[in-house]
């Protein structure tokens, strides 16, 4: 089970049931999960929490997963690894 020293991992996606399964495989890989469902939930957890780690969903409404990623680039530079089903 994670902990406070586990290391945590922001999980980038508009669909719920993407983020439970994403979260499920990492928690079991003692991962802390933090979960946001849109680009600018993402850019403003990014600043406040310092996640270890970035997983993003490329395709997203309003502010897609290229978009994300410049913002977050503006603001740390943190780890992201794009998630796409293309």
């Amino acid at each position: 089970m994670p902990n406070e020293e586990s290391k945590m991992v922001l999980v980038v996606d508009d669909e719920p049931r993407m983020i439970n399964f994403i979260r499920m495989n990492l928690e079991l890989e003692n991962f802390r999960v933090v979960p946001a469902e849109n680009g600018l939930e993402a850019v403003r957890k990014v600043r406040e929490l310092l996640p270890d780690c970035v997983l993003l969903d490329v395709m997203m409404p309003e502010m897609d997963g290229f978009e994300t990623l410049r913002s977050i680039r503006e603001e740390s530079s943190v780890p992201v690894i794009m998630l796409t089903a293309k």
